[in-house]
């Protein structure tokens, strides 16, 4: 991570982290079916511990659930800290539901 995106504190911005949550999980629900997907919504966002400037971040994303239109992606986010080599601390992990839309973003069937 780097300085721009830290706030006042020093610490990387939840809402950095929560942008490639929304990545990780969009590459993992794009690898369910060729579609176009939109990010529903986010639950069960938890921060766990901070992410610092020059820590090497990991995004892990697996399918908890697929229905006819949407899917359901755990993402697990940890960090390695830069001054630590070696040192892996989770720091985040979210839900996030994906929806397939047609090209005037209508819901469409996944399958």
């Amino acid at each position: 991570m780097l300085p721009r995106d830290t706030n006042a504190r020093g610490t990387i911005f939840g809402g950095v982290i929560l942008s490639h949550i929304d990545l990780a999980g969009a590459v993992a629900a794009s690898r369910c079916a060729a579609r176009n997907f939109v990010t529903r919504f986010m639950r069960e966002v938890g921060f766990i511990a901070p992410v610092y400037v020059g820590d090497v971040v990991s995004f892990y994303a697996h399918v908890v659930r697929e229905g006819r239109t949407s899917v359901t992606i755990q993402v697990n986010v940890e960090a390695e800290r830069s001054k630590e080599p070696g040192r892996r601390v989770a720091v985040t992990e979210a839900e996030v539901v994906y929806v397939a839309v047609d090209e005037d973003g209508k819901t469409i069937p996944i399958r």
